[in-house]
This record gives structure tokens, sequence and C-alpha cells, in this order.
């Protein structure tokens, strides 16, 4: 979700929230990793929860270049590089992240 997104939300909750407020709160739990900052290049910053450490589970994003449209791809295919790069190198993995630019099934229509 964008800033904006989860301003709007609070809003119902709350009719006096600043938006301020929204983005002060967002940059704490970003701090505290309870939400990951993404930045897909559009100039909008996103956050996602944080996976608890009992989920190692890894997942992609779809970033559709005409309506801006995130679509989150739950298969990780990658678990197998980040074995071979982890022996190979000697380097812990602790998070990856990979995005696809392109366009969306309704845009790809048009």
């Amino acid at each position: 979700m964008s800033a904006e997104e989860v301003y709007v939300l609070a809003k119902e909750k709350d009719s006096e929230i600043g938006f301020a407020t929204i983005y002060r709160t967002l940059d704490l739990l970003a701090d505290l990793n309870i939400v990951h900052k993404l930045n897909f290049g559009d100039g909008r910053s996103r956050y996602e929860l944080c996976n608890l450490p009992s989920e190692h589970h890894h997942h992609h994003h779809l970033v559709c270049l005409n309506c801006n449209q995130i679509l989150e791809v739950k298969e990780d295919l990658l678990q197998q590089l980040e074995t071979l790069i982890e022996r190979e190198h000697g380097f812990q993995i602790v998070d990856h992240r990979v995005q696809f630019y392109g366009y969306c099934s309704d845009c790809k229509e048009k």
C-alpha cells in the first residue's frame, strides 16, 4: 500500500489524523522492520508487512508500466539460486527482491 492508501483507511477511523502522522508512522514501522518500504520507480513509496521470523517466504512483484498496478507473485523460484550462491561464495543471504516491469493483462489487451 502507498502512504496515500494508508491515509484514506486511517481517515475512516479517525477523521483528525494528518498525512504527516502517516508518513512518520510508516517510517518508524520500516525502521523497526515491521514493514518494508518499496520503491518501484514511479515516485511513490509503498509499504508491505515484513515476513514473520517463522515465515521465510519471498515473493516478487509485477509492475504495470501503463496503469501502475502492482501484483504479487507468490512463487519463489530463486531458492535454488540462493543455495548455490551461499554454498559457492560463503555469502549468507537474508533477503532478496525481484521486480518485473511490463503490462498487465488489461493494459496488454488495449
